[in-house]
């Protein structure tokens, strides 16, 4: 067994991501013997292990209830679907961890509540006690007020976030494919990738962008980034089909393992690298994309090319290099109206209270992964 996968099998708190296509039926509704299945797995994990529940499946369990034939395009039917399914769907989940004498806490986030340093400081506090308490918390986008989270289908992204913020020390992503492909495996031909030990491993894999059935919409794509961006910051990841979840959860080499290819963040580290949202740009010189990346030093006004967009000081901001990649993120001390007059001045040019740190390296991620 790989290291990968032992680090999975023997996590002591673990987030575990279903989709909706492996929860509910093609016509839409849950599947009640695949719910029961999945928290059966999830169960016997619980006996040993902490384990927090990335659940989508709200609006395609409102499907059936409401009488709708498909999936809705529109976003006001999506969120009525999705008002009407999550109550479907903690009901569902509350009633099968009670067969286990398991308590579940449910926990609707949006984008906002992780891209807002506050909100983020919060749900840490939040999920902390619950499992404190012994508490399973399933999780969900809440898709009654969200906007792009719906269109983009982000719970793949979200479960490697909050694997993050719970100091979780593995995450299972389950979908309705049981392993990572180089292709697509229901053309055939396509290889199974079973351990992804680097970037280098993942190169020229074609991950499709939607879901098989068509009541997910994350895919294989939005999965793929999501193990990545766990990876990087040091949390390992398996993928594998929610079919085989008790095998995922057990010792089982099932699925595909992905190392964990870089080393832990601090919370406000990852927060500022992968949710917080960039209110602009700065674009760097080669000597200051050097010093920021290489050194790990704070941005001066003197290595800055240009700045793009209307931020206040406070706000997070990408540093990218002249080919316009982004090297770096950080909080930026100054307002946007400011900078453009210290740009590529060196401080004792610069009046006295302009003096500082552009972008101080305590406030500041390198991200050379995107270069």
């Amino acid at each position: 067994m790989s290291q990968a996968r032992r680090e999975v099998a023997g996590a002591r708190r673990i987030v575990v991501k279903v989709g909706s296509s492996s929860l509910t039926t093609a016509q839409g509704g849950l599947d009640q013997a695949r719910l029961s299945a999945l928290v059966d797995a999830l169960a016997a994990r619980a006996g040993n292990s902490q384990v927090v529940l990335v659940s989508s499946g709200a609006i395609a369990a409102g499907l059936a209830p409401l009488g709708l034939p498909r999936r809705p395009r529109d976003l006001a039917t999506q969120q009525a679907a999705a008002s009407v399914g999550q109550l479907t769907l903690i009901h569902a989940y509350a009633a099968s961890f009670a067969q286990h004498r398991l308590t579940v806490g449910q926990v609707l986030l949006t984008a906002d509540d992780v891209v807002r340093r506050s909100h983020y400081r919060n749900a840490q506090r939040t999920f902390s006690r619950l499992l404190a308490l012994g508490v399973v918390p399933v999780v969900n986008e809440n898709d009654t007020v969200a906007t792009d989270e719906i269109r983009f289908g982000d719970n793949d992204r979200l479960a490697a976030l909050v694997a993050h913020l719970v100091a979780a020390d593995a995450l299972v992503l389950l979908s309705d494919v049981d392993s990572l492909y180089d292709g697509d495996p229901r053309k055939g031909g396509a290889r199974r990738i079973a351990e992804v030990l680097s970037e280098s491993d993942v190169d020229g894999v074609s991950a499709g962008t939607t879901g098989a059935s068509g009541l997910g919409t994350g895919g294989m794509a939005s999965k793929l980034a999501a193990a990545r961006l766990a990876a990087s910051a040091g949390i390992p990841v398996l993928l594998a089909s929610a079919e085989h979840a008790g095998s995922a959860l057990g010792s089982a080499e099932v699925g595909t393992a992905f190392a964990a290819t870089g080393a832990r963040l601090s919370a406000r580290r990852f927060w500022l690298a992968h949710a917080a949202d960039a209110a602009g740009r700065l674009s760097l010189d080669d000597g200051a994309v050097a010093a920021v990346v290489d050194r790990r030093r704070s941005l001066l006004a003197a290595g800055i090319t240009g700045v793009d967009g209307n931020f206040d000081a406070g706000d997070v901001v990408d540093l990218t290099d002249l080919a316009g990649r982004v090297v770096a993120r950080g909080v930026v001390a100054f307002d946007a109206a400011e900078l453009p007059g210290m740009i590529g001045r060196s401080s004792k040019h610069l009046a006295p209270e302009q003096r500082r740190e552009v972008v101080h390296a305590d406030d500041l991620v390198p991200l050379p992964h995107r270069r």
